[in-house]
């Protein structure tokens, strides 16, 4: 029964931490365009080109 008198205030303070964390993302606008950051997986061309690891005798240095 004692771990109760524990348990209660520590989940009280989860709550309110999470709370605050989840107020300052909002007055941050971490939660503004959100659908931003999924086009530019799919859409993103400024990448420069990767070369693959197949060297051909034009790549070799003498």
């Amino acid at each position: 029964m004692n771990i109760i008198f524990v348990l209660i205030p520590i989940a009280i303070l989860f709550v309110i931490i999470a709370g605050a964390l989840f107020f300052w993302a909002i007055r941050s606008e971490q939660f503004e365009d959100l659908d931003r950051q999924g086009s530019n997986i799919l859409f993103d061309e400024d990448c420069p080109a990767q070369k693959t690891s197949e060297h051909t005798s034009d790549d070799r240095q003498p």
